[in-house]
């Protein structure tokens, strides 16, 4: 008797939450409640194994194909919602419903059908009808579509056509769109005839890096040219630091990280003014000149120069007055006046703040690079005393990145003129810079664009 009231009180749908816990006792086999828990199955597995009557017989269901093209017909109880994916490892198809009467194809023996190994279906959770199509490879549903009968002659039908991924992909269906019959009110992704896209393999790191952002890194090797720099020893400036500058090129190119320029890649003489306005031009992160420094004692080491806070704050002064006067261009003015603002006072007092914070912002930046290279640079070559010095360079009179002159050592000292020849010292030294670049750029403020 007991079982038979909860057999038509889930049969009738009348205690939804009885059937909800059901169905938990039944998966999980508890003793204590075995006629409630058996009863719970029943009802479930009836909601596939009755249905082919109420479904119109043989006609709503169907399984036919082969390797190249399997089709999978699942009959339903009326219209609605649904979702189709693929899934590999194990590969299979998931086929979600709201809780309804589904009729599966029939499968007889272990031999597979086209692509499909085997299927099965029901309750994945309260309220909801899950069907699990297991198939001999990976697939892609290439169609995924509710069909209805026109003559009533059976209930509407969920077409799926399953495809092997490799074939599809070479077709392009992963993002072909198919869509419903007219008369299907279904909708959803399996709905909408859009296959969910194939896992993209994971890339090397090689490749994934050339679509990340790279800041852009000038290093412009002294002299050159006409223009040898100092010279003895056997060593000329203009030499040594465009080799300098071409091994570190190379390290940071080999990192991935960075997209370097240089103002001179060959024995050539470029004008101090167009070094700075190339790096200008193409939007450097950083700037970095590199030479070899002169002197009449026995001075050895390394330097690192920034620009001396005097003259910085002379361009600052100089630059407000400027920033103002072009932070519009008068084709923008004129875009600005299009849109109906007349007074255009607002939009460039905004615009210039911004830019004079950029060369504030330039200067700390600048300051934060120069102590890096000193601790970085120290561990690997002699260094001067108080190495990070200021000067007025002209090389470094730029408001628009922060920008160092590196004196690699004297070539005036023996020991120091040697290093400068030695691919050895190179390879060390130019190591350090590398390393503090990637200190420097992993620091909070210095990671985006300018």
């Amino acid at each position: 008797m007991w079982s038979g009231v909860v057999r038509r009180i889930f049969l009738h749908r009348e205690v939804p939450c009885l059937r909800a816990l059901a169905g938990y006792l039944a998966i999980s086999t508890l003793s204590c409640l075995p006629m409630l828990a058996s009863a719970y199955a029943q009802e479930a597995s009836s909601a596939v194994l009755d249905a082919p009557a109420m479904l119109g017989g043989n006609k709503a269901a169907a399984l036919a194909g082969d390797n190249s093209r399997t089709r999978f017909v699942i009959g339903l109880e009326k219209t609605v919602d649904f979702q189709v994916f693929s899934l590999s490892n194990p590969n299979r198809v998931i086929v979600e419903l709201p809780d309804l009467k589904v009729q599966l194809p029939i499968l007889t023996g272990s031999t597979p059908v086209g692509l499909v190994q085997s299927f099965r279906g029901g309750l994945s959770a309260p309220g909801k009808m899950r069907v699990v199509i297991d198939v001999t490879a990976p697939v892609v549903v290439e169609k995924a579509a509710i069909e209805k009968a026109k003559d009533g002659s059976h209930a509407p039908r969920l077409v799926l056509e399953i495809v092997p991924a490799e074939s599809a992909a070479k077709i392009g269906v992963t993002t072909a769109k198919r869509p419903l019959l007219q008369n299907a009110s279904a909708s959803g992704l399996g709905a909408a005839g859009l296959q969910p896209p194939l896992p993209r393999p994971a890339l090397r790191p090689e490749q994934r890096n050339v679509n990340i952002f790279k800041p852009i890194i000038v290093i412009d090797p002294g002299h050159g040219g006409h223009d040898s720099g100092a010279s003895k020893y056997g060593t000329v400036e203009k030499d040594v630091v465009l080799a300098f500058s071409l091994k570190l090129r190379d390290k940071l190119e080999a990192s991935g990280r960075y997209k370097v320029l240089m103002t001179r890649e060959s024995d050539t003489f470029v004008e101090l003014d167009e070094r700075r306005d190339f790096a200008d031009r193409s939007k450097a992160a950083l700037f970095i000149a590199v030479h070899a420094d002169y002197a009449g004692s026995s001075a050895r080491g390394a330097t690192i120069y920034s620009l001396r806070d005097n003259v910085a704050n002379e361009l600052q002064r100089a630059a407000k007055g400027k920033v103002g006067y072009d932070v519009l261009s008068g084709k923008e003015l004129s875009m600005v006046k299009a849109q109906g603002d007349e007074d255009v006072s607002s939009v460039k007092g905004f615009l210039t703040d911004l830019a004079l914070k950029e060369l504030v912002v330039n200067k700390e930046r600048t300051k934060i690079f120069a102590n890096t290279v000193v601790e970085t640079m120290g561990a690997t070559t002699n260094m001067m005393n108080n190495p990070d010095r200021e000067a007025g360079f002209r090389v470094l009179k730029s408001a628009k990145m922060p920008s160092v002159l590196i004196e690699l050592a004297y070539v005036t000292n023996r020991a120091d003129a040697e290093n400068l020849r030695s691919d050895t010292w190179r390879e060390k030294v130019s190591g350090s810079i590398v390393s503090a670049l990637d200190n420097y750029f992993s620091y909070h403020g210095s990671r985006l664009p300018m």
